[in-house]
């Protein structure tokens, strides 16, 4: 008989934007249900989420450690099969670390950490303790996404030369953090969010979606960081140009004072036979421009079939954010599932975001900084 698993979340209580996100998305396949959790850093706050979302008070915890330990010492048929992490970005390794050495899987807000050395760290603990690691970079959960990769890694668009991805917001153009906005205080304060923080925060997924589409290697990177509004401390803006392997070009711009957008992200690849281009905020269509026949446009649920297993609903049935969040914790949850039976794959088998590439992520942010830090045009990957 099929029994969902249970996870505890760390962080997302009242008020937090990706909390719900991440409930929304871990429990839209009926795959797993909230046991407990630990949901802000003041307990009595914690507490009253958790009592909001129906939990019993005993698996709602004051904090993170008391969550893990006291959950390691249930039953096994009682306590949480996995742990989301959904804190800021400085609050993401301590409890990975303890989840992992406790023997829990993790699945994990990004960026990773906030240090490539914190990274590198989970990355071995990983490997450690034979555990699984997901990260929640959403737009590999898109249908049209999983399009795109399957294009280009069988060749049907040639050898590639040009991967590009822009991905613009205006939300920080008003200087927010300076009215106390939550989520802009944090993002822009390196003490909470890292080395950089729009590079950290969209420039990791404009990465990670180059990535995970045409699996190239970064050879060489060239980038500038940029503090267009005044007096914020931390990057808004940025542009990266890469070498990858096999002499293919790439560019990444991102920017959140970009006045207007929304979140615009828009990936486009091209080939010696044919070019792709994908967009964010009509994520359903893949537009394919050939160099022989005329442009096509793929529909999300429109007779892909090798899709089929990321959409949930007939063509026509707008899907997007949560869906595809979705897509990535059931892929997670379904790794999870096989090996509380005994069915032990490779995390790369069941196609979410891992550990690896949240490691990647991290190199990723070091070299941006160093780059955009040196005298020099370009600097070895």
């Amino acid at each position: 008989m099929f029994k969902r698993l249970k996870y505890g979340m760390i962080g997302g209580g009242e008020g937090s934007f990706i909390g719900p996100v991440h409930r929304m998305a871990a429990e839209m396949d009926g795959m797993a249900v909230l046991a407990c959790g630990a949901f802000n850093s003041e307990p009595e706050r914690s507490v009253q989420s958790g009592l909001h979302l129906g939990l019993p008070k005993n698996r709602i915890y004051p904090d993170y450690v008391t969550m893990i330990r006291e959950e390691n010492n249930l039953p096994p048929e009682e306590r949480m099969d996995f742990v989301s992490i959904v804190t800021p970005n400085y609050l993401h390794y301590e409890p990975a670390k303890l989840a992992l050495e406790n023997g829990f899987h993790v699945i994990c807000d990004k960026p990773l950490t906030t240090t490539y050395e914190d990274a590198v760290t989970l990355g071995h603990l990983v490997k450690e303790k034979g555990l699984l690691f997901g990260l929640t970079h959403t737009y590999t959960g898109y249908p049209m996404v999983k399009k795109a990769r399957q294009l280009v890694r069988s060749g049907s668009l040639g050898k590639i030369h040009k991967v590009m991805v822009t991905y613009l917001q205006g939300w920080l153009t008003s200087y927010p953090e300076g009215r106390g906005q939550k989520q802009a205080v944090w993002r822009t304060n390196p003490a909470y969010t890292g080395k950089t923080s729009t590079m950290g925060d969209i420039g990791t997924h404009a990465e990670n979606l180059i990535s995970y589409v045409t699996g190239l290697k970064i050879r060489e990177i060239s980038a500038q960081m940029n503090t267009l509004i005044k007096p914020r401390k931390m990057d808004d803006d940025g542009s990266v140009i890469l070498r990858y392997e096999q002499n293919v070009s790439g560019a990444i711009l991102v920017s959140q004072v970009a006045t207007g957008e929304e979140n615009n992200v828009t990936l486009r690849i091209y080939g010696d036979k044919g070019g792709l281009e994908w967009n964010q905020e009509e994520p359903n269509s893949l537009i394919i421009r050939w160099t022989d026949k005329p442009m096509e446009i793929y529909r999300t649920g429109s007779g892909i079939t090798e899709q089929n297993a990321a959409n949930r609903l007939p063509s026509g049935h707008p899907e997007g954010f949560i869906e595809a969040f979705a897509n990535v914790y059931k892929n997670f949850e379904q790794a999870v599932l096989d090996r509380k039976q005994g069915i032990i794959n490779p995390a790369e088998t069941y196609d979410f975001p891992t550990v690896s590439d949240g490691i990647q992520g991290m190199k990723f942010l070091d070299k941006v900084v160093e780059s955009s830090n040196s005298r020099e045009k370009w600097i070895p990957f």
